[in-house]
Parts: structure tokens; C-alpha cells; sequence
């Protein structure tokens, strides 16, 4: 497989480049090592393992990722705010062992504990749903968050599905909604910069999930080396679309696509968005 999408390659309009998954280590229900099985069968070449504030999936996606011959790109989700506002940031290739990538996780892990707690005591006064219920969908998650919450109330048949849950009961408007500690965004992304990563906004412009972020937000995640924004997602419509191509092409960012895979918790489904070979090239020449 020709690596550097910049260099010349008969079959690289051929690649199929999805950067954007997740697995059981946070709100996936497969497995890192299913995920990269699942990525082959569905004909992609190159796949990001990006779980919600941890790493702890890279070897086992690493591994199931070269016996299906996939090339496997290590990355991660971080939970973000910008005054009140949640964002989500994306990193590939940082340092796994850095020490301020893994403080910066530490915190926000251990308040998505607390808040994910806080959340199912309201919740119980009002529907059968227990942490313990919650503790075993979560199974050997490294975070624990809304999504598991969510499924824990779909199998008690509270609500039809995972994305209902987050349409009524976890909206943030919904008297059971806990705010939850987040590193500020610009303070990420310098973060991961100086832990060799490449970071990229995921789905700057879901309006679905709530509030998103001004145009000088974004100007001011570039200045602190923001490289990409993430475009092509099933959450944003052809306004946004549009809208995000002009900033990212006047900032000089990189345009991704990616499914957002999160196995049966999502109708997201793999390679469905894609980054082309260039894109992809200009990331892998960001991490120097």
C-alpha cells in the first residue's frame, strides 16, 4: 500500500481512508480488534482507532489491523469547551507516553465518572436504571459517558433506541443533564501539538448535538495549530458543508471525512465518509 498519499501511486484515487472510529474502550460496542475487522470487510485501506479520552485500544487495533491488512492510524477523541460550549477534538499520532497529553486526560476521565454518576442518581428517581446497570453495559470501557447511560435505559425499554435517549432524557436542556469539566480547546490542541500530534475538530458543525462554535472560534484554534477540520459527517447538511470548506480553505486547513463509527450504538456506517489520499498525505507531513 503506497503510504505518503504525495508521492505517486498508481491505485491511490483507489484508497479508502476513514479516520474517525470507536470501540469498546469508550462508547463502541466492537471490540478494537473487531473494528479493524469490520474496516477490512468494508474494503477500507486506512483506519484511525479515535476512542473518547484514552489509547488504550492502539495495540489491539495495531495488531488485528496488520493480520487484516489495514493500516492503522493511533489517534483519539478529546472532550473539549469553549466557554460552556462542548467540542470535540481529534489527534492522531501523538506520543502515547506524553505527560501532558495524559494528565490533560486523567482529569477529564475521572470527571466523566463523576458526572456520568450524577446523572443516573437523577435519572433512578424516575426510571429503573442503576449505576451498577450502567457499570456493566460500560464493561471495560476507559470512559464512561451519556452513551452507556443511554443503552443502560434501552435495555430496561425506557427508550427505543440510543440516539432517542440523547434526544430527550440526555439533551442538555433535560432536568437530568450533569455539565462536566472539559479542557479548554485552544489549551488541547497546543497540547497535543507539542506531543507530536496532528489534531483535527470533529464535526465542527452538528448543529443536532447542540450549540457549535463561532467562526473566530475556529481562527483561534488555527493560530494555536488546529490542522484540519472534519466536514464530511453525517451530521452536518450541505449548508454547513459549504460553510465549512470557505473557512478551512481561508485558514489553510485540511478537509477530512469520516463515519464516526460506533458499531450498533450509531447508524454511522464505516467508510460511509472518507478523507481522500491527499488529505491524507497533508496530515501525515503535519506530524513533522
Amino acid at each position: 500500500m503506497c503510504a505518503p498519499a504525495r508521492a505517486v501511486c498508481p491505485y491511490a484515487d483507489a484508497m479508502r481512508i476513514d479516520l474517525h472510529t470507536h470501540s469498546t474502550v469508550s462508547d463502541g460496542t466492537g471490540a478494537p480488534a473487531q473494528v479493524m475487522r469490520e474496516a477490512a470487510e468494508a474494503g477500507l485501506d486506512v483506519v484511525a482507532l479515535t476512542d473518547h479520552d484514552s489509547v488504550d485500544g492502539w495495540d489491539a487495533a495495531a495488531a488485528a489491523a496488520e493480520r487484516h491488512s489495514v493500516d492503522f492510524v493511533p489517534g483519539i477523541e478529546v472532550s473539549c469547551r469553549h466557554r460552556g460550549t462542548s467540542i470535540h477534538l481529534l489527534s492522531y499520532w501523538h506520543r502515547r507516553d506524553d505527560e501532558g497529553v495524559e494528565a490533560m486526560l486523567q482529569v477529564t476521565r475521572d470527571a466523566r465518572i463523576h458526572r456520568a454518576r450524577e446523572i443516573v442518581e437523577r435519572l433512578s428517581a424516575d426510571y429503573p436504571i442503576s449505576w451498577d446497570s450502567v457499570a456493566q453495559i460500560a464493561g471495560s470501557a476507559a470512559t464512561v459517558g451519556r452513551p452507556h447511560i443511554a443503552d443502560a435505559l434501552v435495555a430496561q425499554g425506557v427508550v427505543p433506541t440510543r440516539d432517542a435517549a440523547f434526544e430527550s432524557l440526555l439533551v442538555p436542556r433535560s432536568p437530568y443533564y450533569v455539565p462536566h469539566y472539559a479542557p479548554e480547546v485552544k489549551d488541547a490542541v497546543r497540547t497535543m501539538r507539542a506531543a507530536g500530534g496532528v489534531p483535527v475538530f470533529a464535526h465542527p458543525g452538528a448543529g443536532k448535538r447542540g450549540r457549535i462554535v463561532t467562526t473566530s472560534v475556529i481562527e483561534g484554534m488555527a493560530r494555536a495549530g488546529l490542522v484540519g477540520l472534519e466536514i464530511d459527517h453525517r451530521d452536518h447538511d450541505d449548508e454547513q458543508r459549504v460553510r465549512l470548506e470557505r473557512i478551512a480553505i481561508r485558514l489553510g486547513l485540511v478537509r477530512t471525512g469520516a463515519s464516526d463509527y460506533h458499531g450498533t450504538g450509531k447508524p454511522n456506517r464505516l467508510g460511509e465518509n472518507v478523507t481522500s489520499p491527499e488529505v491524507f498525505g497533508r496530515l501525515q507531513e503535519a506530524r513533522a
